[in-house]
C-alpha cells in the first residue's frame, strides 16, 4: 500500500505543470503559487481537523526548527523557483528535469539518512531517470505555450534540491512520531504563510476580478488535487517506504505529463515515449519488490 500511495502521488503530480502552464497565462509566478497554496492550506486544514479527533496536535519545541526549514524550503523556495522555470520552458522539458529527482534523492538518502540500495535499486533509479528523459523528449512540444530555454530548465533543476530537503525533513518528522497528515499539513500551512509574506510584500495581491474561470479552476486543482491529496498520499507512502526507494515513483510524473500532452495539447507520443514509459514502470516494479540492503 505504501508503494501504491507513492505511485498515485507521482501520477497526480504529473498534472501540475499542465494546470500551472494554464494559470500562468493570467497570473505571475508568485501570484499563481500563492493562490495554489491558499487552496492547499484549506485542504490541509481539513486534514488537520480530522487528525485532532485522535488527540491534540502538539509540535515539540525541538522540532520547530525542522518544521521551519521544511516549510521555507519546501514551499516558497521550491515552488517559486520551479514555476519561474516553467514560465521559461515547456511542460515536456520541465517534466524531463523532474526525472533527475530520484537520483538526487537516492544520493541524499544515502548521505543523510544512512539508507543503502543494492545494485538492482540503483539500476532502477537510473533506468527510471532515463525513462523520464525518453518520455519528455518523445512527447513533443507542439502544445506548450512557450518555448524551452536552458535558463528555465536549470531553474527547474535547482528547485529539485529544495524538493529533496522537503522530502528528507518530512521523513525525519514522521520518524519522530508525527503522522503523515500532521507532517504534511504543518509544513504546507506554515510554508503558505511564509510564501504570502514574500509575495504580497513584493507583488501585492492579484487582480481577482480579472481572472477567468479556467485560471480559478487551474489554481484550485493545483492546490486541492496536486498539492493536498498528492502530498498526503506521498507522506503516507514515505512513512512506510525508504526515501531512496520512494524517489523512483516521482518518475511517473513525466509519464503522466506526456499522456496529458497527447490528450490535451496534441503532442506526439512516439516510440521513444513508449520505451520511456516501459522503463519507468519496470523500474518501479523492480525497486518496489526489493528491500533496501
Amino acid at each position: 500500500m505504501g508503494y501504491a500511495a507513492l505511485a498515485a502521488a507521482g501520477s497526480v503530480w504529473g498534472t501540475a505543470f499542465v494546470f500551472g502552464k494554464w494559470a500562468l497565462t493570467e497570473l505571475s509566478v508568485g501570484h499563481m503559487v500563492l493562490l495554489r497554496f491558499v487552496f492547499a492550506s484549506v485542504g490541509m486544514s481539513v486534514a488537520l481537523l480530522r487528525e485532532r479527533r485522535y488527540g491534540p496536535i502538539h509540535i515539540a519545541r525541538r522540532d520547530l526548527a525542522l518544521v521551519l526549514v521544511g516549510a521555507l524550503v519546501g514551499v516558497p523556495i521550491q515552488y517559486l523557483v520551479q514555476f519561474q522555470g516553467l514560465a521559461h520552458t515547456t511542460v515536456s522539458h520541465a517534466s524531463l528535469m523532474v526525472g533527475i529527482l530520484p537520483v538526487l534523492l537516492g544520493v541524499a538518502a544515502a548521505l543523510f539518512s544512512h539508507e543503502r540500495l543494492d545494485a538492482f535499486g540503483w539500476a532502477g533509479l537510473v533506468a527510471s531517470t532515463a525513462g523520464a528523459a525518453l518520455v519528455a523528449f518523445g512527447g513533443g512540444d507542439r502544445g506548450d505555450l512557450s518555448g524551452a530555454t536552458l535558463f528555465g530548465d536549470l531553474l527547474v533543476v535547482a528547485s529539485l534540491f529544495a524538493g529533496v530537503v522537503w522530502i528528507l525533513v518530512s521523513q525525519r518528522l514522521m520518524a519522530r512520531r508525527y503522522s503523515p497528515a500532521t507532517t504534511s499539513a504543518v509544513i504546507v500551512v506554515a510554508g503558505t504563510l511564509l510564501l504570502a509574506v514574500w509575495v504580497i510584500s513584493t507583488e501585492g495581491l492579484p487582480n481577482f476580478a480579472a481572472l477567468s474561470m479556467r485560471t480559478w479552476l487551474s489554481v484550485a486543482t493545483l492546490g486541492l488535487f496536486a498539492t493536498t491529496i498528492a502530498t498526503l498520499l506521498w507522506n503516507w507512502g514515505l512513512s512506510r517506504v525508504p526515501a531512496s526507494q520512494a524517489g523512483v515513483f516521482v518518475n511517473l510524473e513525466p509519464l503522466v505529463g506526456a499522456i496529458l500532452g497527447v490528450a490535451l495539447f496534441d503532442d506526439t507520443f512516439g516510440p521513444l515515449s513508449v520505451l520511456g514509459g516501459l522503463l519507468i514502470v519496470a523500474a518501479a516494479v523492480v525497486v518496489s519488490t526489493r528491500r533496501a540492503s
